[in-house]
C-alpha cells in the first residue's frame, strides 16, 4: 500500500509523525518526574530575536536532500512507536503529579542573552520573571540597566567649568540608570511602569529624584492582535522608529536626539500624556496616540521661548506657545516584509546582532495645532501648528556563514515645523557654566540639533565574524550621520560619528567606544570650525 502511495500523501505524514514524536521528546525531556514545564513565551521585541535565532538554526538542521520512500517507511514506524512510549510517559508524569497534589510553577525557558535576564558564564540567560498563574501566561518581568559615560571632549570656544577657561574637558557620569517592570497581570490587562534618572554629573544636584518614564495599562480589545487601546504616560509614539528606540539596544553609542523632537518642552523625556492605540494585520504594524502635550514653559508671553531656543540670524523665530491648550496627534506606520517584530512593547530594536533578519519601512507624523507663536514682520502675532512628518527604513540581515556576522543599516527623513527660524542647540551632559561661550553654538558641547527645516539620519553597521573566548563575544564597527538643513542657519549642519561595540553578552553586557565630531557656527549662521571633537567609552549593563 505504502508502494501505491509514493506520489501521495504518505511521506508527508510520515514527516508530520517524525515532527510529532521529536515534539514529545522535548516535552519528557523537560518532565522527568513531576510535571510539564511550559516555557514563557517570548513578548518582546528582544525575544523574538531570541526566537529568529532558534528558527534560523532549526531549518538549516531539516534542509537538505529528501529522503527516499524506504526511509520515510522507516521513520513512520519509529516515529509511531515513539509517539506511544511518550504518551505512556506523559500519563505517567500526570498521575505522580496528581499523588502530589500540586502543580508546580513553570520553568522559565533560558534563552539567548538578548532576553530580559541574568547572563550566566556559558552566554545564555534567564529572565527576571514571575508566573501569575500555572501555565506562565499571566507573569510579571522585571529589568534594570546602567550605562556609565567617561568622556574627553573639546568645548566650544569660550566656555568656562567653574569660572575656569576650558577648552578640553573630562568627565565621567550617569547617562541613563533605570527599572522596568511589566506583565499581563490578568487576561487581557497589561500594566507597565519605568523610573529611573538620566544625565547625572559631577555638576547636577546630589541625590537626584527618581522620576516615571512610563506608565501605562493596556487592554487587548480582539483577541487575535489587530487591536489594543491603553492610556497613561505613554512612549508610543508618532514620527519615526528612532522616535520610539530602546535605549537598551541601540546600535550606536546613543540616539540623535533629533529623533525626539520636542523632548523636555512638551514632553517628559519623550513622553506625554494620552491614550493610543496599537495593532497588526499581517505584515502591516500600527500605533496612534491622542495626547497631551505639556506646558512648554511658565510665562505671560506667548511668543517668548526658553533660554535655549533662539536663531542665531534673520530675525524673530517660532516658539512654542505656552497658552496653546491643545492637544496633539501622532502616529508611526510599517510594513515589516521579512521577519515580523514584536510590539507588545513599544521599544523598537537598533541592531539584533545577527539573530533576525528585518527589512521594514515605515512613515509617520507628529501634530500640535496652534502649538508655535511668533511676530510677524509687522510685528503682528501669528500662531500656526507644530508639524512634523518622516519616512525610514531598517535592514537587519545576517550573514549566511557558519559564526557569521550581520549587517544593520537604518536611515530616516524628518520634515519638522516649529514656525520660522525655530533652532533648538542641545549638549548631553552639557558641563559648560550657563551663557559661557563666544560662539554662536553656545556653551560646552551644544550644537544646533532641531528646528525648522530638513534633517536626515543614517547609522550602517556590520557584526563581525567570530566570536571571542567561551561565552562568544562579538564585535560590530559602525558609523552615523546626520546632515540638517535648518532655515535659521546658511550652512548644512554635519555631525558624524564612528565607533565600535564590544558585545560581552549581547546586548546584556557591552563596552561601546565612539569618535564624535559636531561644528561650531558663528552669529552669520555659517559654519566656523569642526573643532567639536569627542571621545565616549560608555560601559553598558542589563538585567
Amino acid at each position: 500500500m505504502r508502494q501505491e502511495r509514493r506520489d501521495g500523501p504518505e511521506p508527508q505524514r510520515a514527516w508530520s509523525a517524525w515532527f510529532t514524536a521529536m515534539a514529545w521528546v522535548a516535552i519528557a525531556g523537560l518532565v522527568p518526574t513531576s510535571t510539564l514545564a511550559q516555557p514563557v513565551p517570548g513578548e518582546t521585541a528582544i525575544d523574538d530575536a531570541d526566537e529568529a535565532a532558534e528558527t534560523e538554526a532549526f531549518a538549516t538542521t531539516t534542509a537538505g536532500d529528501q529522503p527516499t520512500q524506504e526511509q520515510l517507511d522507516a521513520e513512520l514506524d519509529e516515529a509511531q512507536a515513539a509517539i506511544e512510549e511518550m504518551e505512556k510517559q506523559l500519563e505517567d508524569a500526570k498521575r505522580q503529579m496528581q499523588l502530589m497534589g500540586r502543580k508546580l510553577a513553570p520553568e522559565v525557558k533560558p534563552a539567548p542573552g538578548t532576553g530580559v535576564g541574568l547572563v550566566a558564564a556559558d552566554g545564555r540567560a534567564k529572565k527576571l520573571q514571575v508566573s501569575l498563574n500555572d501555565d506562565g501566561t499571566l507573569y510579571l518581568r522585571f529589568a534594570t540597566w546602567l550605562q556609565v559615560w567617561t568622556r574627553a571632549m573639546q568645548l566650544n570656544p569660550g566656555t568656562t567649568v567653574l569660572g575656569k577657561d576650558e577648552s578640553w574637558y573630562g568627565d565621567v557620569g550617569i547617562r541613563r540608570a533605570r527599572f522596568l517592570m511589566f506583565g499581563q497581570i490578568f487576561p487581557r490587562v497589561f500594566l507597565l511602569m519605568h523610573i529611573g534618572i538620566n544625565n547625572q554629573t559631577f555638576r547636577n544636584a546630589r541625590k537626584p529624584q527618581l522620576y516615571f518614564h512610563d506608565a501605562w495599562a493596556e487592554f487587548q480589545v480582539t483577541k487575535n492582535n489587530k487591536l489594543y487601546i491603553g492610556a497613561g504616560l505613554l512612549y508610543w509614539n508618532g514620527v519615526s522608529r528612532m522616535t520610539n528606540a530602546s535605549t537598551i539596544t541601540l546600535m550606536s553609542l546613543d540616539a540623535p536626539i533629533s529623533n525626539w523632537p520636542t523632548i523636555e518642552l512638551t514632553d517628559q523625556f519623550a513622553r506625554q500624556f494620552g491614550l493610543y492605540a496599537k495593532g497588526k494585520f499581517g505584515l502591516f504594524d500600527y500605533r496612534f496616540a491622542v495626547t497631551r502635550p505639556f506646558t512648554p514653559f511658565d510665562i505671560d508671553n506667548p511668543v517668548q521661548g526658553p533660554p535655549n531656543i533662539a536663531g542665531p540670524c534673520c530675525g524673530t523665530s517660532g516658539q512654542y506657545r505656552d497658552d496653546a491648550n491643545t492637544w496633539a496627534y501622532q502616529g508611526y506606520f510599517q510594513f515589516q516584509f521579512l521577519d515580523i517584530e514584536s510590539n507588545v512593547l513599544p521599544y523598537t530594536v537598533g541592531t539584533y546582532i545577527g539573530a533576525k533578519k528585518v527589512f521594514n519601512f515605515g512613515f509617520g507624523f507628529h501634530a500640535q495645532p496652534k502649538a508655535i507663536g511668533y511676530l510677524d514682520g509687522a510685528g503682528d502675532f501669528r500662531s500656526r501648528a507644530l508639524y512634523i512628518a518622516s519616512g525610514d527604513l531598517f535592514l537587519d540581515i545576517p550573514f549566511k556563514t557558519e559564526n557569521g556576522g550581520a549587517a544593520t543599516w537604518y536611515g530616516v527623513y524628518w520634515r519638522q515645523d516649529f514656525g520660522p527660524n525655530n533652532l533648538r542647540y542641545v549638549g548631553i551632559m552639557n558641563p559648560g557654566d550657563g551663557g559661557s561661550g563666544t560662539s554662536a553654538s553656545g556653551r560646552g558641547n551644544q550644537f544646533p540639533t532641531i528646528g525648522t527645516g530638513h534633517t536626515g539620519y543614517t547609522e550602517l553597521g556590520f557584526l563581525l565574524p567570530g566570536k571571542v573566548g567561551e561565552v562568544g563575544s562579538q564585535f560590530q564597527i559602525y558609523v552615523n550621520s546626520q546632515l540638517s538643513k535648518f532655515e535659521a542657519l546658511n550652512d548644512l549642519m554635519a555631525h558624524f560619528g564612528v565607533g565600535l561595540n564590544y558585545f560581552i553578552h549581547r546586548h546584556n553586557a557591552k563596552v561601546t567606544l565612539e569618535y564624535r565630531n559636531r561644528p561650531i557656527y558663528n552669529a552669520s549662521g555659517n559654519v566656523e570650525s569642526r573643532k567639536g571633537n569627542s571621545f565616549i567609552l560608555q560601559m553598558h549593563l542589563f538585567i
